[in-house]
């Protein structure tokens, strides 16, 4: 199965650590919108934490696609919010 990451660039999809820091950004880019950035930005870390002793690769790139596929959705929902065009469903 191909890895969801190749929709963000390479520089990002494999670097844990830039992946890491473009979730913290979108996650205070949330929170200060919905007025909890402390609150998103503390879930982002805690996801992180929780997985930072993880070796299996096969678990590894299952963690960065999640975190990339959250990325992307709100990639996404930022720009139908701007351009009011629907990019997903069926609808």
């Amino acid at each position: 199965m191909p890895s969801i990451q190749t929709a963000l660039p390479p520089e990002l999809a494999n670097n844990v650590l830039r992946l890491y820091r473009e979730c913290l950004r979108r996650a205070r880019f949330i929170g200060h919108r919905q007025h909890n950035t402390e609150l998103i930005v503390s879930m982002v870390r805690q996801q992180f934490k929780k997985h930072k002793d993880e070796t299996d690769p096969d678990k590894i790139q299952k963690l960065k696609d999640d975190a990339a596929r959250g990325l992307i959705n709100h990639i996404l929902y930022e720009s139908e919010k701007m351009t009011g065009r629907k990019f997903t469903g069926s609808s």
